[in-house]
This record gives structure tokens, C-alpha cells and sequence, in this order.
């Protein structure tokens, strides 16, 4: 189990990345027009002057602070949130204090400066580092609060996805073993090769749910599933696969088809004494949309007002886990039409 501290580490930002930089020198633009508007009161030549010179300054201030952070950011993820605030907030304090002296000493190399150098150097110089340390306190303040937001963000995330993902039906696990045991006596291969997919069902609910996979691997976990399946309704559950123009490096979320096509076997060909064929369509539209629709007989023998209700919670976690991959991009819908329910859905291709 991981400690506070570990967890803690996670709230400071990568210092050391490109988005942290680029908005670094950004609000050094933002400071430096900000400055050089307060500075004066007119817009002329003198103002112009002005504010390139707050530009140049804070320019290279934010560069020196990128460079440096870049430097110490591998030593600042191991330390703890305060300690590597601190250690940042020297560093920044330390670039600023070295940039205006350069600048000073650069000034006054160029015999550029003030008559009373001594005393404007000093002022300039508590300035600066008063200007600096308020928008250091403030900037490490945002970033570790926005950060720690998507961090928590994105553990609330997996957690809700972990939630739906792990929805499968308990019936199914021990159907699945009594059915594995009535065969281990007459056909152990069979036992074998039964169990082999039931772990690998099992593997995929453990996995991490915000990854995509082939759809190639999803058929192949759905077929592993009415695989077992058949071992218990035998010859009452037929499946019928029909896919067209579908690109083989499509991706879709981690258990879409299964939780539905067990939908399809419970509510659909258990409840019949005769069964009937599950149906499971998919192609392609302008290559760029993959459609899926499946397709079970309404069982002659059931309470409708239980088989929709039974039917919904499975449709809704997956309506969840694709709006939450797609957002408003992909779709899913139901209906029944001569004597079958159909479940459709629609999601972007998404190559691998």
C-alpha cells in the first residue's frame, strides 16, 4: 500500500514538461504588459520603450526559471508536496536574484545606470524579488491545486469505470464452474479449455477500464464467452457473426460486446425451452463510424416489465463507459421488431 507521502508526491506537476512551460512564459508576457502599463501613463515612444525592456526582463526570467525547473524536476517528484514547493520557490527566487544582477552589472558595464547606482540597484533588486516571490507563491498555489484537481479527477474516473466494468452477473461465474465440474469426469480437454476461458474473461475484468482494445480482442472474448455459455445451454444457443467492411486495427472500450450479448443469453435464449440464434452484426459507415447490433429472440415465458428492467442495467453501463470514451459521439439504442430485441450502437473508429 502506498503511503501519504507517496500519494502526496502526485500533487506537484511535472515542472519540467512543455505545458508547464509555455504557460510560464505566457504569464511572464501577461507581467511584463501588466508592469509596463502601471509604469506610464501615456502611449508613446517612451512606454514602447518601456515595455519592451519589462518584456526582455521577464522573458528572460521565465526562460532561466523553465531551464532550471527542468533541471531539478526529477529531484522534485521525489520529494514531498512542501518540500518540493520550497525547493521551487528557492529556485525561482535564486534565477531572479542572478538575472537582475547580470542585468545590473550588464547596465552598468554599459556606463547605462543611474548616478545613484548603489542605492538603485538595492531597490530594484527588493523589487524584483518581492514582484517574483508573490507570483511564485501564487502560480506554485494554481498549479498544485488544478493538478491535485485532475489527479482526483482522474482516480474518481477509474474508479466509476472500475465500477462499471466489474458489473458482470454473479449467476454466470458459478453457472460457468458447475458447468466446468460436470465435465471434468467425461472431458477433461474440454474442462480445460473451459476454465482457460473463463480466466481470460476475468483477466479483462481486472484490467485497466479507460484503455481501448482491438476489436478483434473484444470478438474473441465474446466468442470465449458463448463458448462457455454453450457448455451449459448446449445446442438452444446458436450465435450468427456477421462483420463487413470492419478495419482490423479498429479499437473500442474494454467490454462492450460481452456485457451485452450476456444480456442477449439471459433475458433472450435462457428463458425459452427451444432457445434461438443470437445475432451479432458489425460494420462499417464512410469509414470513419463503427456500428454494432445485436440481436436476441423476446423469450415466450418472461415478465416483460423484468426483462426490460434487466435489459436496462446492462445497457446503461455500457451507454456510460462509451460516453464517457466518446462523449457525445457515440450512441446506443434499443428496440424490439418481429419477435427480436435489438440493441444497436455506434461509436468512432478509433485506429490502434
Amino acid at each position: 500500500m502506498r503511503s501519504n507521502n507517496d500519494r502526496s508526491r502526485n500533487f506537484l506537476p511535472d515542472f519540467g514538461s512543455g505545458t508547464i512551460a509555455w504557460r510560464l512564459l505566457v504569464l511572464a508576457q501577461v507581467i511584463a504588459i501588466v508592469l509596463a502599463v502601471s509604469r506610464n501613463d501615456q502611449l508613446n515612444q517612451a512606454a514602447w520603450n518601456d515595455f519592451l525592456l519589462m518584456t526582455a526582463f521577464a522573458l528572460l526570467i521565465a526562460i532561466c526559471s523553465i531551464l532550471s525547473l527542468k533541471v531539478i524536476s526529477p529531484a522534485i517528484s521525489r520529494m514531498r508536496v512542501e518540500v518540493g514547493a520550497l525547493m521551487i520557490f528557492l529556485v525561482l527566487m535564486l534565477v531572479t536574484a542572478l538575472v537582475v544582477e547580470g542585468a545590473v552589472w550588464g547596465m552598468h558595464y554599459l556606463q547605462a545606470t543611474p548616478q545613484r547606482w548603489p542605492h538603485w540597484h538595492g531597490s530594484l533588486l527588493v523589487r524584483t524579488l518581492t514582484i517574483s516571490a508573490v507570483i511564485s507563491v501564487l502560480v506554485l498555489r494554481y498549479f498544485t491545486i488544478s493538478h491535485r484537481a485532475k489527479i482526483e479527477s482522474e482516480a474518481q474516473e477509474r474508479s466509476r469505470l472500475e465500477a462499471l466494468q466489474s458489473r458482470i452477473r454473479p449467476h454466470f461465474m458459478f453457472n460457468s464452474l458447475n458447468s466446468v465440474a460436470s465435465l471434468i469426469p467425461s472431458d477433461p480437454e474440454l474442462a480445460e479449455k473451459a476454465l482457460q476461458d473463463l480466466a481470460d474473461l476475468f483477466r479483462v475484468l481486472l484490467a485497466d477500464p479507460r484503455k481501448m482494445v482491438p476489436i478483434t480482442a473484444e470478438g474473441e472474448l465474446a466468442r470465449q464467452y458463448l463458448d462457455i455459455e454453450k457448455l451449459r445451454l448446449g445446442d438452444r444457443l446458436q450465435v450468427k457473426w456477421t462483420a463487413s467492411n470492419v478495419p482490423r486495427s479498429a479499437q473500442i472500450p474494454s467490454l462492450t460486446l460481452q456485457p451485452l450479448i450476456e444480456n442477449a443469453v439471459y433475458h433472450g435464449i435462457e428463458p425459452s425451452f427451444a432457445g434461438g440464434t443470437i445475432d451479432i452484426q458489425m460494420w462499417s459507415e464512410n469509414n470513419d463510424t463503427l456500428n454494432v447490433m445485436i440481436s436476441n429472440p423476446l423469450a415466450e415465458v418472461t415478465n416483460q416489465g423484468q426483462h426490460r428492467k434487466g435489459n436496462q442495467i446492462a445497457m446503461n453501463n455500457v451507454q456510460e463507459r462509451l460516453v464517457r470514451h466518446f462523449g457525445g459521439k457515440a450512441s446506443l439504442q434499443y428496440f424490439e421488431q418481429l419477435g427480436n430485441y435489438h440493441v444497436k450502437i455506434q461509436m468512432p473508429i478509433v485506429r490502434g
